[in-house]
Parts: structure tokens; C-alpha cells; sequence
């Protein structure tokens, strides 16, 4: 096979992987709807990881099949994807609001986040105890979030996690919530092995590293969601949920995704070893975008067309500069 088939197996692996998501996260919060389990409890638990369940997956089934440049590449390039390309591209056609409830918090969280997945790989490897840190911390999130909400405050965050009666499709009958249950269940692990397989032969195939694939073709893919939540919120006129949406994106990826990542490769006995070519360029395109986007935050500054319009030509840029790593040139 050539690398334009290996690529095809990545593209169909990523589409399983964002159906199986969805389906998983639908079949899950109409579950919990018919046990009339709490909105705040599923939101938070079912709606939060169920949502990130494609990265997770994905990058769980890397560590554990010896692909780090793939696990790590995915946390990376999504959260650089989801500052430069779900940020700015959108907010070329509509302004993007950064003063809703919350996003301050989140927006010093997020850059926590991309600082501690730099600390935990220094060493040039994330070990099970560092996994289980990176986990520990999202449990924490969760938790200040569940006492934000019950403290009544406006975080349109935390509302549209616990909006159940707002998520459209929902299955309502017990063959429709076990069909969706099953077809995440499924398209999850093959969607992963899928795009592991892919993208370590394309890497070899290419005679390139594989964080490369990883930070390229996967992270873009997986980050679809976000860009589409992004852009119908700017349709819908919810310009203000984007950046929230965005932000708790990047923080689940770190931590939950990172540390879920760090705890199965150490259930095999091996530490999950760390690229150094991260340390090139990747980890601090990540944090400098974090800090554009905190900045922007703390100065109650709106993403407008011409801010839109540089993140996406940075976005751009660093996409080239690592498409010529790719071609060689």
C-alpha cells in the first residue's frame, strides 16, 4: 500500500471515530434521561468525556501499540487546531465574544493545561504516575465546575453541558438508545485502530516521524467537531458559547485524553516516550496560542475578522512548516 492509502485509512478511521463519539454520546445522555439521573451528573460525566471520547480512544490505543508520536501528536495539534483554526477561521465571517461567564478561569486553565503537558514530558517521557497527575486534574475541573453550578452562576459552559432537553436526536426508545450505545461502542476501537494502522505505516511510507501524521491529518480530523460547534454557534448567533466550547476542548485534551494516555501505556510496563522534535516547535506553538487567546480573554478583547483572520494564517504557517518536514524539502 502507499502513503495515499494509508492516509485513506486515517480519513475513514477519523470518521468512524466522530460517529462513534456522537452515537455513544447520544445513546449515553438518553440512558441517563430514562433514569432520570441528574442533568448536572450526566452532563458532566457521560456529555464532558463522551465528547472527547475519539481523542481518548485514539490516543490510548497509540500508547498501547508503541505509536507515542501519534498519542502525543493528537493532544497537541488538537489544541493548536482548536486556538488558531476553530477560533480563527470562523471569526473571519462573525466576531467571536471573549467576556461570557467562566472564560477567564478557563482561559488560565487551558494555559495550566498546555504548561503541564510540557512538565510531564521534560524528561522526554510521560510516566504512569504523571498519567494518573494529568487525571487527577480534570477530576478536580469536574468537580469546580459541579460547585460552579450549584452556586447558580451563569456559565454558559456548564448550561450547555447539562442541556439534555437542548441536544437534538436524541434516541427516545430502548432499541434506539442500545443501537447508539452499541454503534459507538464499535466504530470507537476499529475508527482507533484504523487511524494507529494508517498512520504508522503512512509515517513509515513517508520516512517520516509519525507525530508528524499526529499533528496534522489526525488532530485536524478529530477537531472537526469543535470547528463545526464553532461555526453554527456563529450561524445560530451563539457566538459566545465558542470560545467556552474551545477552551474546555483544550483542557479535557490534556488532562483527561494526556492522562488516560500516560496511565495506559503504564499499564503495559512501559513510560509513554516523548518525541523530541515536540520540543522543536509543537509544545510552544501550543503555549504561545494559549497565551494569544488569554491575553484576548483578560482584555475583553472580541475575536474579530482581522484577529480571526492572523490566528488562521498562523495556523497556516505552522501547517506548512510542517508539511516541508513532511515532503523533505
Amino acid at each position: 500500500m502507499s502513503a495515499p492509502l494509508y492516509l485513506g485509512l486515517i480519513l475513514g478511521g477519523i470518521v468512524l471515530l466522530l460517529f462513534g463519539g456522537d452515537a455513544l454520546v447520544r445513546g449515553g445522555a438518553a440512558l441517563a434521561r430514562k433514569w432520570k439521573l441528574p442533568p448536572l451528573l450526566v452532563g458532566l460525566t457521560i456529555i464532558a468525556f463522551g465528547t472527547s471520547a475519539p481523542e481518548l480512544v485514539v490516543s490510548a490505543q497509540s500508547a498501547l501499540s508503541g505509536a507515542p508520536g501519534l498519542a502525543l501528536g493528537n493532544i497537541v495539534g488538537s489544541n493548536i487546531a482548536n486556538f488558531l483554526l476553530v477560533l480563527g477561521l470562523p471569526a473571519i465571517f462573525g466576531p467571536i465574544s471573549t467576556t461570557t461567564s467562566g472564560v477567564r478561569r478557563n482561559a488560565l486553565i487551558a494555559l495550566g493545561a498546555a504548561a503541564a503537558i510540557i512538565i510531564v514530558s521534560w524528561d522526554l517521557q510521560i510516566t504512569m504516575g504523571e498519567g494518573i497527575a494529568l487525571f487527577a486534574a480534570i477530576v478536580i475541573y469536574i468537580l469546580m465546575l459541579a460547585a460552579q453550578a450549584r452556586s447558580n452562576k451563569d456559565d454558559p459552559t456548564i448550561s450547555e453541558l447539562t442541556d439534555l432537553d437542548g441536544m437534538d436526536g436524541l434516541p427516545a426508545k430502548w432499541p434506539g438508545i442500545f443501537l447508539a450505545l452499541i454503534l459507538g461502542l464499535i466504530f470507537l476501537p476499529v475508527g482507533a485502530q484504523m487511524i494507529v494502522v494508517g498512520g504508522t505505516e503512512a509515517a513509515r511510507a513517508l520516512d517520516v516521524d509519525e507525530s508528524i501524521i499526529g499533528l496534522t491529518a489526525l488532530a485536524f480530523g478529530t477537531s472537526l467537531p469543535e470547528l463545526a460547534t464553532v461555526v453554527m454557534s456563529s450561524i445560530r448567533r451563539q457566538a459566545q458559547l465558542a470560545i467556552g466550547n474551545v477552551l474546555g476542548s483544550n483542557i479535557f485534551n490534556v488532562f483527561a485524553v494526556g492522562g488516560v494516555t500516560g496511565i495506559a501505556a503504564g499499564a503495559v510496563g512501559v513510560e509513554l516516550p516523548v518525541p523530541e522534535g515536540f520540543f522543536a516547535l509543537d509544545f510552544w506553538v501550543m503555549v504561545a496560542s494559549s497565551l494569544v487567546i488569554a491575553g484576548l480573554v483578560f482584555a475583553r478583547q472580541p475575536i474579530n475578522r482581522l484577529i480571526g483572520a492572523l490566528l488562521f494564517l498562523a495556523y497556516a504557517g505552522y501547517i506548512a512548516v510542517l508539511a516541508r518536514q513532511m515532503l523533505h524539502i
